[in-house]
């Protein structure tokens, strides 16, 4: 039985043997658009990674002249670049201040502005209630307990 599958495999692979490597090629072909995208940016890649280099080259180039330079001005140049570090740091800082300060007024501006009308009508529905309350514990004193609101607060 283990002699019959083993000869079935082996007709199997002999009919067929290139099909474990078809699995890896793929079934469709490229269009025309994709060949040319990739026949166009191979040489755009190519050439920019060779750009790439060369900055790499010409940056290493250029820290080798430049670091006896700093060491012998290190005295000079370390405090320089943190004088000139804190202070962008402090006009940065300030300014950023300045426009939280801006904003924050802007703000406050836009909601008493949006506040007032909604308090002026506020304040004008509680003159009424107090004029209605004032106006009602004034009937009884005057004897005109069955007077409408109305000519409570004439009175």
């Amino acid at each position: 039985m283990a002699e019959q599958h083993s000869r079935a495999q082996q007709q199997q692979m002999q009919a067929h043997p290139t099909d474990p490597i078809k699995s890896l090629v793929p079934q469709n072909v490229p269009s025309k658009s994709q060949i040319l995208a990739v026949v166009t940016l191979f040489p755009v890649g190519g050439a920019l990674l060779c750009l790439a280099g060369l900055t790499l080259v010409g940056t290493l180039i250029g820290l080798a002249v430049a670091t006896p330079v700093f060491l012998l001005f290190s005295p000079v140049l370390v405090p320089a670049a943190l004088t000139i570090a804190l202070a962008v740091t402090g006009i940065l800082t300030s300014g950023a201040f300045g426009i939280t300060a801006l904003s924050s007024l802007s703000w406050m501006i836009n909601y008493m502005r949006r506040m007032r009308g909604t308090a002026g009508e506020q304040m004008e529905h509680a003159k009424r209630r107090v004029q209605e309350s004032a106006a009602g514990q004034m009937g009884p004193r005057t004897g005109q307990k069955d007077a409408t609101p109305t000519t409570r607060m004439l009175l």
